[in-house]
């Protein structure tokens, strides 16, 4: 655990910026925290944070976190943190393109601040369990600079590299995402139909070989249908989209993605957009003429 000594600022206190900001304020740093709903960053207040009313608040920080939605909310905050000053580094943890942080690593460049892209892997139930991961790339300096405050909020980062590599990273990371949560449901229902409770199934995948984080944590929402949002079949979209547009540019042939982008799109085209991406599982069980239903039984998610 570092001594916190950096003077940290936060821009976004959404699902995923608000636990991590939290991790750093319970970690005792010196965290000044902007959002533009002012009173969703105000029980930070309780760990010691300093919710600030202007972005201009937050120029003159060592360090400058950003977790927002967009490239153009990026922008936006950022450009409005930098009117009255700089800080020394900012590092940006929203999912973005490789063009969109590319284009503020070079206006950042201009105006003599250090940037890293380090977009992160997990939720806000991850981030409480410890086990967030960070990806980042930037400046080698600018890095372990950052290293202590990333290894705060979970259980470390993955460096790799210079420039925008770390949202390559990010992007095979969640078209990785995508294929893997179609398979599931699809194996997730054949078993079932075969006439296996969806349990029983899940917990010899979760013993295997075969078995994850990722498959563990899913595991409740596939036997219970209980489908609360952690990440949007929009959002997921949008990442299938930038990983296949970076196959384009790459020359690389993403076949597996591709098909899967195209089931995605008929489970939003169906209306199916409010609950989380893993009701993939429902649109595969109606295409199989089988009907599900919660079976109530208690599972863990491999996060406690």
């Amino acid at each position: 655990m570092p001594t916190p000594t950096e003077k940290l600022g936060w821009i976004g206190t959404g699902r995923m910026g608000y636990a991590m900001a939290e991790r750093l304020a319970k970690g005792g740093c010196d965290i000044a925290v902007w959002n533009r709903t002012k009173q969703k960053a105000q029980p930070l207040e309780k760990y010691g944070a300093k919710v600030v009313n202007q972005l201009e608040e937050l120029s003159t920080k060592d360090i400058l976190f950003v977790m927002v939605s967009t490239i153009d909310d990026v922008k936006e905050v950022i450009g409005k943190a930098l009117a009255k000053g700089k800080p020394k580094m900012i590092v940006e943890c929203s999912s973005i393109s490789l063009e969109g942080s590319a284009e503020l690593r070079q206006m950042l460049k201009e105006k003599g601040v250090e940037y890293l892209a380090a977009p992160v892997s997990g939720n806000a139930k991850v981030i409480k369990a410890g086990k967030l991961t960070f990806v980042v790339s930037g400046p080698k300096s600018a890095y372990e600079k950052a290293k202590p405050y990333l290894e705060m909020m979970g259980i470390g980062s993955s460096y790799v590299g210079e420039g925008e590599l770390a949202r390559i990273a990010k992007i095979c990371h969640n078209v990785m995402l995508g294929v893997v949560i179609q398979n599931l449901c699809e194996i997730t229902v054949l078993a079932e139909k075969a006439g296996m409770p969806r349990h029983a199934f899940l917990d010899f995948l979760n013993k295997s070989v075969m078995g994850s984080m990722f498959t563990r944590y899913k595991t409740p929402a596939l036997v219970n249908l209980d489908f609360h949002v952690t990440f949007t079949p929009k959002l997921l979209r949008k990442d299938l989209d930038l990983g296949l547009d970076a196959g384009r540019e790459f020359e690389v042939p993403m076949p597996l993605t591709s098909l899967t982008r195209d089931l995605l799109q008929q489970m939003i085209g169906q209306g199916m957009t409010e609950q989380d991406f893993s009701t993939l599982l429902l649109m595969e069980a109606k295409a199989s003429g089988l009907e599900l239903k919660p079976e109530n039984v208690k599972v863990g998610d491999g996060l406690s």
